[in-house]
């Protein structure tokens, strides 16, 4: 073995498979999709690419709200945005 697994998530907006670890979490958390950056809450998760695109398309299209069956917080992709623009700087 040349090294151990990492899992792999798919993204909701491109439905590309990437690690897990460099996406993007949200769970529904008592009926609101709410950001996990720590990955460690528990439920269902919706993962989105660390790409201002995906992000922007997932909003447009109310992705993760399909997804998860429930609305999302308020300033929620805002979060996302600006996490997926750190990635890039």
């Amino acid at each position: 073995m040349t090294g151990r697994h990492k899992p792999e998530r798919m993204c909701v907006a491109c439905r590309q498979m990437l690690e897990q670890d460099t996406l993007i979490r949200i769970v529904n958390d008592s009926g609101t999709a709410v950001l996990d950056t720590a990955k460690k809450k528990f439920g269902r998760g919706a993962y989105i690419c660390r790409s201002a695109e995906c992000v922007k398309k997932a909003q447009k299209k109310k992705m993760v709200e399909r997804h998860l069956k429930c609305p999302v917080e308020e300033g929620l992709y805002e979060r996302c945005m600006s996490l997926a623009e750190m990635k890039k700087g």
